[in-house]
C-alpha cells in the first residue's frame, strides 16, 4: 500500500515479493499495474470480484473497499493447465478431442476451451485455470487432487500430471519447499 501511495497509483494492481523464511525478509520482485492471471486466488480468499471492482473504479474513480474491509479466509491454490509436453514443457498445440472440466464444492474453473477447440501454436500455452479453495491447506489439497483427477483434456498433452505429482509430494503437503522444488523433485 505504501508503494502504491508513493507512486500515486490508484487502481487494482499487484506488488510481488519473495519471502525468505530463514531471515524473515521480504524481497521486492515487481509491481504490475493490472490484474494478474492469479487474481482468482485473491478473489476466492477475499470474496471480492477484482475485475468488477476495477471496472467500477474506472467508471467513477472511487474505491468501494479499503484494505481494512478485506478479510482473507481459508486456503486457495491455482493450477494453470497448459497445453504442453509434460517431459519437455514444449507447447502441445492441436485439436482437443474431449474436454471434461472438474466441478464441485470449492472448485472454480476459468477456461475458454471445449471439445473440438484447436489450440494454436502461437500464444501462451495456458488453456485453463483450476482454482481450488478449502478451509485449510489439507482440505484444499484433497479437493485439488480430486479436481485434477476429474479433468480430462484429450487430443493434446497437458501438465495435469505434473500438478498431481507435486500434490502427492510429502514436502509439498507439509508446506516445506522452496524455489528449487521443481529442479529437485520433478
Amino acid at each position: 500500500m505504501r508503494l502504491a501511495r508513493h507512486v500515486g497509483y490508484d487502481s487494482a494492481g499487484t506488488v510481488e515479493y519473495l519471502y525468505d523464511l530463514n531471515t524473515q525478509e521480504f524481497y521486492f520482485m515487481e509491481m504490475n499495474t493490472r490484474i494478474q492471471v492469479e487474481h482468482p486466488v485473491t478473489e476466492e480468499r477475499s470474496n471480492v470480484d477484482l475485475i468488477k471492482e476495477q471496472i467500477l473504479h474506472a467508471c467513477d474513480n472511487r474505491m468501494r473497499y479499503s484494505q481494512r474491509d478485506v478479510e482473507l479466509n481459508g486456503h486457495v491454490m491455482e493450477f494453470r493447465i497448459n497445453a504442453e509436453d509434460p517431459k519437455t514443457s514444449m507447447p502441445s498445440p492441436g485439436l482437443i478431442t474431449h474436454y471434461h472440466r472438474p466441478g464441485g464444492l470449492g472448485i472454480r474453473v476459468d477456461d475458454y476451451i471445449y471439445t473440438g477447440y484447436q489450440v494454436p501454436p502461437f500464444y501462451d500455452s495456458m488453456i485453463s485455470k483450476i482454482i481450488v479453495s478449502g478451509i485449510n491447506r489439507d482440505e484444499c489439497i484433497t479437493r485439488a487432487k480430486r479436481a485434477l483427477g476429474e479433468t480430462v483434456v484429450g487430443g493434446i498433452q497437458t501438465n495435469i500430471g505434473l500438478h498431481q505429482k507435486i500434490l502427492a509430494d510429502e514436502d509439498f503437503r507439509k508446506n516445506s519447499y522452496d524455489t528449487n522444488f521443481l529442479a529437485k523433485k520433478c
